[in-house]
């Protein structure tokens, strides 16, 4: 998943992004850890990120 590399992309922190997309910030750092989620969060991370499923959910190097 890219979520860490597009939240640095467009210049946003954990506690910002969570703001944003009414994630919690304990819900956004485990994604980042583990590199999965629920697809459900997974769309709502791209509609905020404005990106795609496919750019968010693609293999990282994270």
């Amino acid at each position: 998943m890219q979520l860490k590399k597009i939240r640095l992309d467009k210049g946003l922190s954990i506690p910002k992004l969570s703001e944003v997309s009414g994630i919690p910030v304990r819900t956004l750092e485990d994604i980042e850890r583990r590199g999965d989620c629920r697809v459900s969060t997974a769309l709502k991370l791209a509609q905020t990120l404005e990106v795609s499923m496919d750019e968010l959910c693609r293999p990282g190097d994270e």
